[in-house]
């Protein structure tokens, strides 16, 4: 098997963890160094180097995705090499009022001796995803006593 293939598999897997919440086996296949780029206006952006339970990616969605379907990240290889593999994924959420968001995202992925070593994610409506974010934080906030 090629290492372009071998990449896709990984990275593949990778999403699976996540969309199983198996956050053991995602930090399994990531190098300890790894780091993740975000957009800088959305709230993980800072958490550049993730932690299993630490702030960051999941701390921001797990909460606003209860069901599977919103957990499917529906992730589709678009290009890979040696190195790298590109996929487009959907963020999707849901609020405590039921709004919901939907949208897509491209990742380059960087991988080394077949764990992920860097991901950057770039949306492609980062505006609302800081809007649907905000409106469910202050909604969160709003619903607790």
């Amino acid at each position: 098997m090629t290492t372009s293939k071998k990449n896709i598999e990984v990275m593949l897997e990778i999403f699976c963890a996540i969309e199983r919440r198996d956050q053991h086996r995602m930090f399994e296949l990531v190098h300890s160094d790894a780091e993740f780029l975000w957009p800088p206006s959305l709230p993980y952006a800072e958490a550049r180097k993730p932690k299993p339970g630490g702030p960051g990616w999941g701390a921001t969605w797990i909460p606003l995705q209860p069901e599977e379907a919103d957990r499917r990240l529906e992730p589709r290889v678009v290009a890979s090499s040696d190195e790298e593999v590109v996929i487009h994924w959907q963020q999707k959420g849901v609020s405590s009022t039921g709004d919901r968001i939907n949208t897509p995202v491209l990742g380059l992925y960087r991988l080394r001796d077949g764990k992920l070593a860097r991901a950057q994610m770039f949306y492609f409506d980062p505006a609302a995803v800081v809007a649907f974010l905000s409106k469910a934080k202050a909604q969160a906030a709003s619903a607790t006593p």
